[in-house]
């Protein structure tokens, strides 16, 4: 039974990486966070009460919230401060993805 857990963590383990590695390519081809949003979802349940469920939730958070400040800064971006907004939310997406993805490989949850 526990090497069955054991297979499991490591196949959620091994998904949560191609997911970030699939959020970090949406820098280049937005179309990866929808692939990346979906695959979240369907398996969050799987997820439910190991360490690994805090990285599902941290990378789902990480979506909604980009997509609140980069429609923000798309719906700014005329009167310059969209700029910004854009720009920082571009940073702390980047940096949202590179945490998770370290703690992931680490062996950490996620605070959530």
């Amino acid at each position: 039974m526990e090497t069955r857990t054991d297979d499991k963590l490591a196949s959620l383990k091994t998904l949560a990486t191609v997911i970030y590695a699939l959020y970090a390519l949406s820098l280049f081809a937005g179309i990866t966070a929808i692939v990346a949003i979906v695959l979240n979802y369907i398996k969050l349940d799987d997820a439910k009460g190991t360490w690994l469920e805090s990285h599902f939730r941290w990378q789902i958070r990480t979506f909604w919230w980009s997509v609140v400040w980069f429609v923000l800064g798309a719906l700014t971006w005329i009167i310059l401060v969209g700029w910004i907004v854009l720009g920082v939310a571009g940073v702390w997406f980047i940096y949202r993805i590179a945490k998770g993805w370290l703690n992931l490989n680490d062996g950490k949850p996620m605070a959530v």
